[in-house]
């Protein structure tokens, strides 16, 4: 009932920041996503979109099943799940960001949406789940894997080659490329460039993938964008913390990001194996620090478990994967000295770095996929059905106390 009572109050379309940890006790009334994974979330108004790779969702009470191709919304307190947004998305949807005027923009890896050409990255329309007419933003050559917005501006990461390689700014109306920002990742680990993943503050962008390079200059996986004015520049922020080597299946092993409700640090979480360094770890680095080698404030290792998922609440700093513990820095695939455990979820004190009390428990399979921290809580996607030591099947949430 309490958390029913503050979902109510409290509706929110953008990520904010929370006093305190959220309760370790999903609420009931979260619909549920019954094959495939859940890759990304978004909230508009009281409407979450869910993006992945599913077929079927149901109510939260199991009732009714609803067949829905990658892609689906629903009522952030009743958790109803919306009918008249359905579109049929022809592949895996990766990212999304909120729009306008009632729309969500999609990326991901498909060709089209309800049997219309957009490839790679739409605009849908929440109240049918129609395309936006008018956005065209000529994505070609590779898929879409994150998104950030805001205002007139859509920033664009993944594999993609067109109109820009594996980073693009483009007008949030048209999606045509904006001739302010051209800034683009090279010297590639892996046989393509990529961008796994994108967090924008008041005036920085975050970005992390296989690169070595961005702009020309040296940014190992990791590097900061200046956006806050008329032209995009390369941020005097260099880390070489992520230039070492991971196990061999992991050239690039950067994974999750995301900043501060204030944007004066930022959080990124890791894959790589064990192999200690920075290989499956959570760290928190300074934003407006300069230097071209700069140190991250502190580091949480898992001792040998990727991390995909990151949410930087200031309350807290929420972390998912399959990792089996925190604190764990002597581990290599074991408990070493001063673990604890933390099956596939957890929480860091944002200052200190520490793994919190907070421990609900998650069924650990691939993993957390998505974050999304709003007025009442804690959004959570991955591709189990056991959160909290309850059946939330691929969502959950955690409400604010």
């Amino acid at each position: 009932m309490l958390a029913r009572v503050a979902l109510a109050a409290i509706i929110a379309s953008a990520p904010v920041a929370h006093s305190r940890v959220v309760s370790a006790d999903p609420i009931d009334s979260t619909p549920h996503v019954l094959d495939g994974i859940v890759n990304a979330i978004t909230v508009i108004g009281r409407t979450v979109v869910v993006g992945g790779s599913f077929s079927e969702v149901s109510d939260p009470d199991r009732g009714t099943i609803h067949p829905r191709d990658n892609l689906f919304a629903y009522d952030l307190v009743t958790g109803r799940v919306l009918q008249d947004f359905a579109p049929s998305v022809g592949g895996p949807v990766h990212g999304l960001a909120a729009g306008d005027r009632g729309t969500v923009y999609v990326g991901g890896e498909f060709e089209g949406i309800d049997n219309r050409a957009a490839r790679g990255l739409a605009r849908v329309n929440l109240a049918d789940g129609t395309l936006v007419p008018g956005f065209e933003p000529g994505i070609g050559g590779g898929m879409v894997s994150a998104l950030a917005r805001r205002g007139p501006k859509l920033y664009v990461g993944g594999d993609f080659i067109r109109p820009r390689t594996a980073l693009a700014g483009l007008d949030a109306t048209t999606g045509a490329p904006d001739p302010a920002f051209d800034i683009t990742p090279g010297a590639s680990l892996t046989s393509t460039v990529k961008v796994y993943a994108l967090a924008l503050s008041r005036d920085r962008l975050a970005v992390d993938g296989s690169f070595t390079t961005l702009g020309g200059r040296s940014r190992p996986q990791l590097g900061l964008i200046d956006v806050g004015g008329a032209t995009a520049r390369l941020a005097p922020w260099r880390t070489e913390v992520y230039a070492r080597k991971c196990a061999p299946a992991f050239p690039s092993y950067v994974r999750g990001l995301d900043f501060s409700p204030d944007g004066r640090y930022f959080a990124l979480v890791t894959t790589g194996g064990a192999r200690g360094g920075m290989c499956d770890t959570a760290a928190r680095f300074e934003t407006y620090t300069s230097g071209s080698a700069i140190r991250p404030t502190w580091v949480n290792s898992t001792g040998g478990d990727s991390l995909y998922a990151v949410s930087a609440t200031g309350a807290a700093v929420y972390v998912g994967g399959h990792q089996r513990w925190l604190d764990n820095p002597r581990g290599r695939d074991s408990a070493g000295p001063g673990a604890v455990s933390r099956p596939g979820i957890g929480a860091i004190h944002p200052r200190t770095g520490k793994a919190l009390s907070w421990n609900p428990g998650r069924e650990r399979g691939i993993g957390v996929k998505a974050f999304y921290a709003h007025g009442s809580g804690l959004l959570v996607g991955s591709d189990t059905t056991r959160l909290g030591r309850e059946y939330h099947a691929r969502i959950g949430m955690f409400p604010l106390p």
